[in-house]
């Protein structure tokens, strides 16, 4: 029997809102396997390049451009891996340099709806290996009648009404620092900066610092050419020092922009995911920014709001985000985190998807 053809076969899909990000979920198994054939797939799966991807599934915004790539884990204590992509828009790239907290919340329930890993009666626990990172996840979910069940109370930021909560748990291990280059601040091309990867490598600066002051919507943020030019060549002069090289076809690391809070929460951010503006804060990011709230001269530390034990609420453009990180620092004085959040995920379709014969 020949194998099946994509292009008229089409490839099994399956698409979720996982927090407040969009993605295509595979299985490692229904993709090729050649990481160069896979990603030309992708980009005609998803229509790029074409700012309205109107070819393919993409929602025409780096926040729905997404992929999760599935299949079932090697390492020991752990259930799955995840693989996330992050799909140019109008642009022919595929980048893997960064993982994805958002889209991560809904690896546990596909791994369940896909036969990865069984339900385990009302609750269940999935430990997921984030392949781009190294770090490790545990999700927990409700299911029911050996599925995910999706309904639920909990509510987000981000997105309308209330689905069923997923508590995800990150860590990095003993072997990752917190802080790339051991030090709270640095001197980066004469502004101060914290280099910080908590599940995200991230640069965090004052907004005041760049001339503006950190409660500009998205669309004024993107539009400040002179701002996104400096905020560019910061990042490029990060890229090095975070030990990530040369990131100018990279998505990370992420800047974003700190000041006081305004809602009563312990910060207001404003995320360049690069050269867009997050319309709120992906999982990871929040957690890089609620680890440097604790860690006395980083930036940040002066202007953080009320802070608990280990909560945080940090701000962005759409709402208030519920950061939860335990950091502590080890005899040899580098800094450790433990990141907690709560999400939500929701399956939109299941099915096949039909990529375009070619680009």
């Amino acid at each position: 029997m020949a194998a099946p053809d994509p292009v008229r076969d089409g490839v099994r899909c399956m698409l979720m809102r996982g927090g407040t990000s969009k993605g295509a979920y595979f299985l490692a198994a229904d993709l090729p396997s050649d990481p160069g054939a896979r990603d030309d797939l992708l980009l005609r799966i998803m229509g790029s390049p074409d700012p309205r991807q109107i070819d393919g599934i993409g929602g025409a915004h780096p926040l729905t451009s997404k992929v999760a790539i599935v299949s079932p884990s090697t390492a020991e204590g752990v259930d799955v891996d995840y693989l996330f992509l992050q799909v140019g828009v109008d642009t022919a790239t595929v980048a893997d340099a960064q993982t994805c907290g958002n889209l991560l919340a809904g690896i546990g329930p596909f791994a369940v709806e896909r036969g990865l890993v069984p339900a385990t009666g009302g609750r269940t626990t999935v430990r997921i290996r984030l392949l781009n990172t190294g770090d490790t996840a545990t999700a927990v979910f409700t299911t029911a009648d050996g599925r995910p069940d999706y309904d639920g109370d909990a509510a987000i930021d981000g997105v309308p009404g209330t689905a069923s909560a997923i508590e995800l748990e990150v860590g990095g291990g003993d072997d990752k620092p917190l802080l790339p280059t051991g030090n709270p601040a640095d001197d980066l091309d004469g502004v101060t900066a914290t280099l910080i990867d908590n599940g995200m490598p991230v640069v965090l600066l004052r907004a005041d610092d760049l001339g503006v002051d950190g409660f500009e919507t998205p669309a004024a943020l993107e539009t400040d050419a002179d701002l996104t030019s400096r905020i560019e060549r910061l990042r490029l002069a990060a890229g090095p020092v975070m030990g990530l090289g040369d990131v100018s076809a990279q998505t990370v690391p992420k800047v974003i922009l700190l000041s006081p809070p305004r809602a009563g929460g312990a910060i207001s951010t404003r995320a360049f995911i690069p050269t867009r503006v997050h319309t709120a804060i992906g999982v990871l990011m929040a957690a890089s920014v609620a680890a440097a709230l604790r860690i006395p001269g980083a930036v940040g530390h002066d202007l953080a709001g009320p802070l608990g034990e280990e909560d945080a609420a940090i701000e962005h453009p759409s709402g208030t985000f519920p950061s939860r990180v335990r950091v502590t620092q080890d005899d040899g004085g580098a800094w450790r985190a433990t990141s907690f959040s709560l999400r939500t995920a929701r399956k939109l379709f299941d099915g096949t998807v039909f990529p375009r014969p070619r680009r």
